[in-house]
């Protein structure tokens, strides 16, 4: 039997396109009455004295030790130590909210939530699945992909993992993409995860390629199929060619039909190259989900994030809010994306006027990585023999495809390391 507030969830959700598309975890889970809610509104009610939340307090804040304080001078007590809110920093959320307008403009006029802050985008990936993802559901991607996913949907979550094959003659296989969705149409549900810039490969589609994509998603959602269309933009912005889609899938999918849920899950640990603050979002949108069915759907999530981590750290998201408004954010992190693009460039001169027999590069024209397809599916023996006789550093993503992270390489090392990666492949 569901908890009431479960139900009264799903009641509020009755008819929106996220009511059919829930696992039985989706369906279960709800946001308690408990300690944080009644906490929250002890702090807007309990003037005389706040007995609800487990926290040392003296004068009105939270205490924090010298030895720690010291390394945060600029924070206050409650910006470093104090318990975030379930749902992450509301003036982080807004400001995150306004950012997606601004590196997406087609979203202005669109319908879409208020971001919710997750403990980075594994975290983000993991929630989706635990609400819409149960074991007689599969999960769309692509092949390669990041190996998390297929770990998330098949290990943690016990559903199916289905993949497409992601090029076709040095482009995106739009042929196989749609093959693939139809057939996962037979269900009469689709739900798919695309990643662009895409982990492995390091390819982001064009605007002919992204167009194509939202064809196939809403010609299907015209037959009646429920479509949950997850963009990864795990790398955001981090383009190098003339020829990219230059918003976010979700910014198409957000409006592209009533049967189609959009999530978008990003963030600044790879936008703000703040890797290790682990800070992600979650954003909801679909043309005809009301105000309150999002915030329905917010406090799903919400008991999903309180019933894993109960929130996410605090201090990473008090310095992004002060970052993120500081003038100079934007021309410092186009310093290091500047860094980027030129290894990029020493990698696509050196792909593009040499060849190998026994590799093949994939495509790729954005993002952190590139990578080989490898025919003889020795990967793993190509990565275990540039790693222990050269001493380089490369991910076999599969027995077939091996991953070189040239945003960690320094540019005079480059060369090198390409050059040997093609004299190791050669006499494997």
């Amino acid at each position: 039997m569901l908890n009431p507030l479960a139900q009264e969830l799903n009641n509020a959700l009755s008819g929106s396109i996220a009511e059919p598309l829930f696992s039985e975890l989706g369906k279960r889970i709800f946001f308690p009455n408990g300690i944080i809610a009644q906490s929250g509104e002890a702090k807007k009610l309990g003037k005389t004295a706040n007995g609800t939340i487990g926290m040392t307090v003296i004068d009105g804040h939270p205490v924090t030790l010298e030895a720690i304080k010291k390394y945060a001078p600029e924070l206050t007590d409650a910006e470093l130590v104090a318990y975030a809110p379930t749902a992450g920093n509301m003036e982080l959320r807004e400001i995150w909210k306004e950012k997606l307008i601004q590196k997406n403009p087609s979203l202005k006029t669109k319908n879409f939530s208020l971001p919710v802050l997750v403990p980075g985008l594994t975290a983000g990936i993991s929630y989706i699945a635990d609400l819409f993802l149960g074991q007689n559901d599969a999960l769309l991607a692509a092949d390669p992909s990041w190996d998390n996913y297929a770990l998330i949907c098949e290990t943690r979550r016990g559903a199916s993992f289905h993949q497409f094959t992601l090029f076709a003659d040095g482009k995106f296989n739009i042929d196989g993409f749609e093959k693939a969705v139809k057939k996962e149409a037979e269900t009469g549900f689709v739900r798919v995860l695309l990643n662009f810039p895409q982990n492995p490969s390091g390819y982001s589609p064009t605007k002919d390629e992204a167009e194509k994509i939202c064809q196939i998603l809403k010609a299907e959602a015209e037959k009646g199929v429920k479509i949950l269309a997850i963009s990864d933009d795990a790398y955001f912005g981090l383009n190098y060619e003339q020829d990219i889609n230059p918003e976010s899938l979700f910014a198409k999918t957000a409006d592209l039909h009533k049967n189609i849920l959009a999530v978008k899950i990003d963030g600044p640990t790879k936008e703000d190259f703040v890797w290790g603050f682990r800070s992600g979002f979650l954003t909801f949108a679909n043309p005809e989900m009301t105000e309150d069915q999002y915030n329905a759907l917010i406090k799903k999530l919400m008991g999903i994030i309180r019933s894993s981590v109960s929130c996410a750290s605090t201090p990473g998201q008090s310095i992004l809010v002060k970052a993120i408004k500081d003038p100079v954010l934007e021309e410092q992190k186009l310093n290091f994306k500047k860094i980027l693009e030129e290894r990029y460039r020493i990698v696509r001169d050196f792909i593009d006027s040499h060849s190998c027999s026994k590799l093949e590069p994939l495509p790729f024209n954005s993002g952190y990585f590139m990578s080989f397809y490898v025919p003889s599916k020795k990967a793993c023996e190509l990565r275990v023999k540039l790693l222990n006789e050269y001493g380089i550093g490369t991910v076999a993503i599969d027995e077939k495809t091996l991953r070189v992270a040239f945003s960690s390489i320094e540019k005079e090392k480059l060369l090198n390391v390409y050059e040997t990666i093609y004299k190791v492949a050669e006499e494997l």
